[in-house]
């Protein structure tokens, strides 16, 4: 893939992050046998890889505005370009001591994702798009899967916090559970984005979900030429919480079953 320099960057960033995330990710084991237990490693660790990122890509770019988790928002000298930032997404499993974490960088211009990054360090993936150029994991071209019936289906979701958008969700799970061929939960949504983008997986939904955590996803799964709306099937936008992300192919069959959950259980929009 020949990159940006956006993009380029990008992923320079991203595995720089990435590093310093596996370091500290492998203390996190013995810190769950103390009595403090590892949230305030975590966290750290976390401020520390957005540190990295934040170094990196406003070192290059000063006038772009920023979106990080650990940071929020701050505006730019070039208020129509803005990089979206989640330096951790995983961070339950990464507490955890297990492996299944992503850092996740976008570029947007004019609140639209030129560029996306998803990066899962453990397993040294790099997945990256440039909006019409395609989409690629550690260079290689993704497609998503073919998949065109419901029942062949291998669904991915993760799970929101709070009561009423988990009630949701678990209702959807008890009526998708017994039409589609296996449900996982990975606990990275840009992980789980990336795997639609690269067939692995059929259809991932979620409930509540933050800009940092799908900026960089939705490019490239649109890229690899997948649809990406929110649970009602409308256009989605980045201020969007809830997410049906598919192949396509059955984005439509899935609906009548999102629709309920997102009546049920969305939350206030969220962040732009």
């Amino acid at each position: 893939m020949q990159g940006s320099a956006n993009l380029n960057l990008m992923i320079k960033a991203a595995r720089k992050a990435g590093r310093s995330l596996v370091k500290d990710f492998r203390e996190v084991e013995n810190l769950q046998v103390s009595a403090k237990g590892p949230g305030d490693f975590v966290t750290r660790a976390d401020r520390e890889a957005e540190r990295i990122i934040k170094e990196e890509l406003r070192g290059a770019r000063p006038s772009y505005g920023w979106l990080g988790e650990e940071t929020g928002e701050e505006a730019g000298e070039d208020p129509t370009r803005r990089w979206i930032v989640d330096p951790l997404d995983g961070t339950t499993n990464y507490a955890r001591g297990l492996p299944g974490f992503s850092v996740s960088i976008a570029a947007a211009r004019d609140g639209i994702v030129q560029c996306g990054v998803v990066y899962d360090p453990l397993l040294d993936l790099v997945f990256g798009a440039q909006r019409g150029q395609g989409a690629y994991c550690n260079g290689e071209r993704l497609h998503v899967s073919q998949t065109a019936d419901v029942g062949s289906s291998l669904v991915l979701l993760d799970w929101p916090r709070d009561p009423a958008p988990r009630e949701a969700m678990a209702d959807l799970l008890s009526r998708v559970v017994p039409v589609v061929d296996a449900v996982r939960s990975r606990g990275s949504a840009a992980f789980g984005m990336c795997a639609v983008a690269a067939g692995w997986a059929d259809a991932y939904f979620q409930l509540t979900l933050q800009p940092w955590d799908v900026a960089a996803g939705w490019l490239i799964v649109e890229e690899a030429g997948g649809r990406v709306t929110d649970l009602a099937g409308a256009s989605s936008a980045l201020s969007c919480g809830d997410w049906l992300v598919t192949n396509g192919l059955v984005h439509t069959a899935f609906l009548p079953y999102t629709q309920a959950a997102r009546a049920a259980g969305v939350a206030e929009p969220m962040r732009p």
